[in-house]
């Protein structure tokens, strides 16, 4: 990354589910790669993990950070409670310029009030949004909301599309992105109030490239490039959607190990099979990004190793790279109503 302005990538290191030690390693396989990486968390835990892993890389730095994000502390009144955790100072860090983006793997809900808190909203956007990359068609599919808020208004699926438009814009390249609604039919008709209603609000919106609904089964067909929906059936599609590529590749690990014309036919499959694998794997894609904050800000696996850790990392750089803030800001206009209440999220 030579001749490169410095991009820091602040890194909330005490919000895994597996421990310091695996942000700490994926950091440094960033950092191997030439990105520029701060730490944000308890400075003697994160020292003894940089020092157990031989010597240091002059990429990732530490910020102490003495406190954590507790289960419970999702609100904004736990988040201004609680100013020394490492989500809310790797998010000061990004907003006072010390870094370009954030990238956390720890409480949804915890990520998205500390966000709030110390970054805002983009100007018209009533809710944020997390967004998650699905594998389908050449770029992916961008699948919006998948757990930032459980529930969510008409308009607010409208917003969700034009942010989604704008990512998938910014980052992929594609002029005018495909938007679907998701629902149990193809047709107008059918849904729920709130799809419906949207459906309504979609179609209308002369800025959207809208197609209509889309079923669950359709989602990874690449017919849409960003497929809109509340973050509790997002988050539910998302997870099913891991279960099951888990489900797939543990049933075809046991009878490739069953027999030998079993084994025989798996080291023959191996080459295919790693590919589509890789093509499946969400530590691919690194981490959501959190669409409608002022900021930077991606939200990854709690169980992510090292390798999902690196990954994320990548895409916060691309991110800024690609300008998604600036395009994200250029699509976002008066918001269709004032809602300032806090956003109902999902852990």
């Amino acid at each position: 990354m030579t001749g490169r302005a410095t991009v820091v990538i602040a890194l909330d290191a005490m919000g895994s589910d597996l421990g310091p030690g695996v942000m700490v390693g994926g950091a440094l396989l960033a950092a191997a790669e030439g990105y520029d990486v701060a730490l944000v968390g308890d400075k003697a835990t994160l020292r003894a993990e940089l020092a157990r892993r031989g010597p240091p890389s002059p990429r990732v730095t530490i910020v102490h950070a003495p406190d954590v994000v507790e289960m419970g502390d999702k609100g904004a009144a736990g988040v201004r409670s609680h100013r020394e955790t490492s989500m809310y100072i790797g998010a000061a860090l990004l907003k006072g310029g010390g870094a370009q983006a954030l990238v956390s793997m720890g409480n949804t809900g915890a990520m998205m009030a500390t966000a709030l808190v110390v970054l805002g909203r983009l100007r018209g956007v009533e809710r944020p949004a997390l967004g998650a990359v699905l594998p389908g068609g050449e770029h992916g599919v961008l699948l919006l909301d998948v757990g930032a808020n459980a529930d969510a208004r008409a308009p607010q699926l409208v917003q969700f599309a034009r942010l989604g438009s704008a990512y998938m814009r910014a980052i992929y390249g594609i002029e005018a992105p495909r938007v679907a609604l998701l629902s149990i039919g193809e047709e107008p008709s059918k849904g729920s109030s709130l799809v419906l209603e949207a459906h309504g609000l979609l179609a209308a919106a002369k800025d959207l490239r809208f197609i209509g609904n889309i079923e669950s089964r359709d989602l990874v067909s690449g017919h849409a490039d960003v497929v809109v929906t509340d973050g509790f059936t997002g988050n539910i599609a998302l997870k099913l959607a891991e279960g099951i590529v888990q489900l797939l590749f543990g049933a075809l690990r046991d009878a490739a190990r069953s027999s030998l014309l079993g084994r025989v036919g798996g080291a023959l499959l191996l080459p295919s099979l790693r590919g589509l694998r890789d093509r499946l794997d969400y530590r691919q894609y690194g981490a959501a990004p959190l669409l409608g904050i002022d900021g930077v800000v991606l939200v990854g696996h709690g169980r992510s190793d090292e390798r999902a850790v690196a990954s994320a990392i990548r895409a916060a750089r691309r991110a800024v790279d690609q300008g998604m803030l600036a395009a994200l800001v250029a699509s976002s206009g008066p918001a269709d109503g004032t809602d300032d209440a806090p956003a109902r999220v999902e852990g």
